[in-house]
């Protein structure tokens, strides 16, 4: 009698500072592969014009997410610029054992916490501004935070970029088709019947596709 083994399926971890366009990317790759399951994370930040409660995110109280926490619901949770955002555990478990892929946009606290725990199943890509300057303008430009919000974003992405060392891919985004087209790339060199794209290593060890450069952005004094 022949068995088929189901293959695990693979979870697609995103990083980047606010602004970088992680979110961008993400949800076109989803939009054109629908065998990607979305990690919708849970938050306790109010929720922002344009978002959609379960879609975007799980928008509860804090009181909700302390709880959750404390009865062990979430794979990560970690305190990112003034809320409490958090990873169900149970989706996370259930995806690569039943050979579906799952998608996180998650800062590097998630990224590490999640990787950690499932290092063979994690492919892990953190996405780069060209510069400082731009991702300042980008952030000034989506009027989604107040000014006091978006200069803590901003001193928050410099700390962020220290981490990018820690993941397997870099891409820098500094023209979206490009950058989409090697996130795309690398999420299908994981499926088995696709060849590898050429890649090129980096600093610390990661590696990144060859028409994504491997470099972290140009230091630049913020305006």
């Amino acid at each position: 009698m022949v068995r088929f083994v189901t293959a695990r399926g693979v979870l697609v971890i995103v990083s980047s500072p606010s602004g970088a366009g992680k979110t961008t990317l993400t949800r076109r790759l989803l939009a054109e592969h629908p065998e990607l399951t979305f990690s919708v994370s849970y938050t306790t930040r109010p929720m922002r014009t344009g978002e959609v409660a379960d879609h975007d995110y799980h928008f509860i109280a804090p009181a909700e997410f302390e709880a959750m926490v404390e009865h062990g619901e979430f794979a990560e949770h970690a305190f990112v610029h003034g809320n409490r955002y958090g990873t169900a555990q149970a989706p996370v478990e259930r995806g690569p054992a039943e050979g579906r892929d799952v998608i996180f946009d998650v800062d590097w606290q998630g990224g590490a916490a999640l990787s950690a725990r499932w290092p063979t199943d994690s492919l892990k890509i953190f996405i780069l501004p060209p510069d400082l300057l731009v991702l300042a303008h980008r952030l000034r430009g989506r009027a989604t935070d107040a000014p006091g919000v978006i200069e803590r974003r901003l001193a928050k992405a410099i700390e962020e970029l220290e981490h990018y060392p820690e993941y397997q891919h870099l891409i820098v985004n500094d023209d979206l088709e490009r950058a989409y087209g090697v996130l795309r790339a690398l999420y299908l060199t994981r499926r088995p019947t696709t060849a590898a794209p050429a890649t090129q290593r980096c600093p610390g060890g990661s590696r990144a596709a060859s028409t994504g450069l491997a470099r972290p952005p140009r230091a630049a004094r913020l305006p």
